[in-house]
């Protein structure tokens, strides 16, 4: 359940006013299930409505770059290490 950029950045998306919004709910889900639905209010994006899928593969997505981020900052830490098999020779891995 990966998600690319390209799919974050290139997916298709309709803009819609709150009026429209209001007025049309039940379209505006059943779109948003297909492309990104960006909520405009007074011309500036108020909100985005996507479907439950797209938003998980995203949040997947956020939580492998944070991950990739603390290991690079755990990497660029200065101090001792532990080699990989006294690691896994503490947890009983061996």
């Amino acid at each position: 359940m990966y998600i690319t950029s390209s799919e974050l950045y290139n997916s298709d998306m309709s803009i819609v006013s709150v009026a429209d919004a209001r007025n049309n709910f039940s379209e505006i889900i059943t779109q948003s299930q297909t492309e990104a639905v960006f909520i405009e209010r007074r011309g500036q994006q108020a909100a985005v409505l996507v479907s439950p899928e797209h938003y998980e593969r995203m949040m997947v997505a956020l939580e492998d770059a944070e991950d990739v981020a603390a290991f690079d900052a755990a990497m660029a830490e200065e101090g001792p290490n532990i080699p990989w098999a006294q690691v896994k020779s503490d947890l009983g891995w061996v």
